[in-house]
């Protein structure tokens, strides 16, 4: 690309990190995507890709981009998110002179998959939940695990969490999407497993709330490990992750009677369609159980009247 259209592309990686305070995932993910594009412009075209190509952007160009990840093996949903990347893009470059919005006019996102949550069931739930380990690394992931499931956290909002973020009385302050917070009350089960954790390390009480073994601020990846671990020795299946345990606090709320507003303003989402999502697991999870439990399942005879 020219130095030009690379010093605008640095300027709008700076926009999302700063005005927009998208999170170090997101932001890999659109800069990455974005850069595809410019390239395949540039090759498009036979020539360095610059700012002066998106004065004459089409459609097509575009299309051929979105075709182009197809033919790579891009799914609907990477394909779908890469649109939306470049959308970002176009939009911060429009609203600086260069480009019009317009050429996305009549462009169809690519459709996602309907993604149906993988919930525990409350037996694996217990299993794992029981127990993670003697040391106070152990008795830290168990703490972490509890916290994912009895507050409905996403793994990096839990990992952001430092320890002034507690408030007394069972609450904790989460910093969501979009910068967003929201006030989360703890389970006792949660505290008191918080409290040992608390208790049992070794390092400062100032802080994030959850860290690694030398003191700094837990990563995702180690967590992740951990759970694989614990997942292994238990023999539960692959989808006992992390974040299946945000998936399971919906689930199983959900079966127990709770409405969906309360459950949406308890997992920071956005917009209720999110929230559905969990009718649908319910609905699967209760057709199971009439399945294996109505005496007439199973058999081809008819109810008469």
């Amino acid at each position: 690309m020219t130095p030009e259209l690379a010093s605008a592309f640095e300027d709008w990686r700076a926009w999302l990190r700063d005005e927009k305070r998208f999170s170090a995932h997101t932001l890999d993910a659109y800069l990455r995507d974005t850069a595809d594009f410019l390239d395949f412009l540039g090759r498009y075209h036979g020539r360095d890709a610059g700012l002066d190509m998106f004065d004459d952007l089409s459609p097509r160009d575009i299309r051929a981009w979105l075709a182009a990840l197809a033919e790579r093996g891009l799914r609907n949903a990477s394909r779908a998110r890469a649109l939306s990347a470049l959308k970002n893009w176009l939009r911060w470059l429009s609203r600086r002179g260069v480009g019009d919005m317009a050429v996305l006019v009549g462009l169809r996102t690519p459709k996602r998959p309907a993604e149906v949550p993988k919930a525990l069931t409350g037996d694996e739930t217990r299993l794992l939940l029981a127990d993670a380990g003697r040391d106070w690394l152990g008795v830290r992931d168990r703490a972490l695990f509890l916290m994912l499931y009895g507050a409905g956290l996403r793994i990096g909002e839990a990992l952001g969490l430092d320890r002034a973020d507690v408030r007394p009385g069972g609450a904790i302050t989460v910093t969501g999407k979009g910068n967003k917070e929201r006030l989360v009350p703890l389970l006792p089960a949660v505290c008191r497993a918080l409290d040992s954790y608390l208790v049992a390390c070794p390092h400062t009480a100032e802080g994030a709330l959850f860290v690694g073994a030398r003191g700094g601020r837990l990563k995702a990846g180690v967590a992740q490990k951990a759970m694989r671990r614990l997942r292994a020795e238990l023999d539960l299946p692959e989808t006992a992750t992390p974040h299946a345990l945000r998936h399971s606090f919906a689930t199983h709320l959900l079966a127990e009677g709770a409405d969906l507003r309360t459950i949406q303003e308890l997992l920071g989402h956005a917009s209720l369609s999110t929230t559905q999502r969990y009718t649908s697991v319910d609905t699967v999870r209760l057709t199971q159980v009439y399945r294996k439990a109505h005496p007439r399942a199973g058999t081809s005879a008819k109810v008469d009247g």
